[in-house]
């Protein structure tokens, strides 16, 4: 039997815009967001968009290295790299979305429009309407508003939209899924902890479940006959349910959340 194997690997697509995006910027989103649903009167989540937010945001990161030391992708240490990345990753995904995250707490007095300060990054990655499913990630909070209420509040604020039933009220309205999940660097303890005070449940490791990079050091040594030179990453999967949500871990959210300190 006589065959051919004609294949040729792609070329990198393009995209036929600037590292900006899309003019008007299309955020490309395939399910609702309520953004009157995406604040507490300490925060609020908007679109992330690269004219408006991405200069501030890169400007505020002194050691990208260290900063994004936990996550798989070398493509996000340089900011050009990092734009056009996050526009192939997330926004021509349409079942992903990247929010900037606003703290209200903080004016901005260059930015009094934004309403607060840039604080980091958010997201939601590859919801499923057939799963009713979502992973919470891209979670990037800037360093000079870490161990403050950003992170509980940003990752609170998802998770209530995430399991509140659309239309449950005339003031509350979600998306009425029934698991949201969290992966993370095994060795990324700010991250487990941050899930778990939030009451996401311990799943399970992933082992070996990334090829990291040149440059990043914290992982698994491969063998040594290993067909690639980079280090190994452990994935810790956490979750929340919609029966985890309504048998306590509303009430975790919103304990956490009412915290002033």
């Amino acid at each position: 039997m006589a065959y051919i194997n004609a294949y040729q690997p792609p070329p990198p697509a393009k995209p036929a815009y600037g590292l900006h995006g899309p003019v008007p910027y299309d955020i490309n989103v395939a399910f609702p967001l309520d953004f009157a649903q995406l604040e507490t009167p300490r925060l609020k989540l908007v679109p992330f968009i690269p004219s408006i937010h991405a200069a501030k945001y890169h400007a505020a990161i002194s050691d990208p290295a260290h900063f994004y030391r936990y996550y798989s992708f070398a493509e996000m240490e340089d900011p050009e790299s990092y734009l056009l990345f996050m526009d192939t990753f997330m926004r021509q995904n349409p079942y992903s979305v990247l929010f900037a995250v606003i703290d209200r707490t903080t004016p901005d007095p260059d930015y009094p429009e934004w309403g607060g300060k840039l604080a980091g990054t958010i997201g939601l990655i590859n919801y499923t309407p057939t799963n009713l499913s979502v992973e919470i990630g891209a979670v990037c909070v800037l360093p000079a508003f870490q161990r403050t209420h950003v992170a509980t509040h940003a990752v609170g604020t998802l998770l209530k939209y995430c399991f509140t039933m659309p239309f449950a009220s005339q003031s509350e309205s979600g998306l009425g899924l029934r698991r949201v999940h969290w992966h993370t660097h095994s060795e990324n303890e700010p991250s487990l902890r941050l899930a778990a005070r939030l009451g996401l449940k311990r799943e399970g490791t992933l082992r070996w479940a990334w090829v990291l990079p040149g440059g990043k050091d914290i992982g698994k040594t491969p063998r040594q006959d290993d067909l690639l030179a980079g280090l190994g990453r452990d994935t810790a999967v956490m979750a929340m349910t919609w029966e985890d949500w309504e048998d306590g871990a509303r009430e975790i959210v919103i304990t956490q959340m009412a915290r002033t300190e």
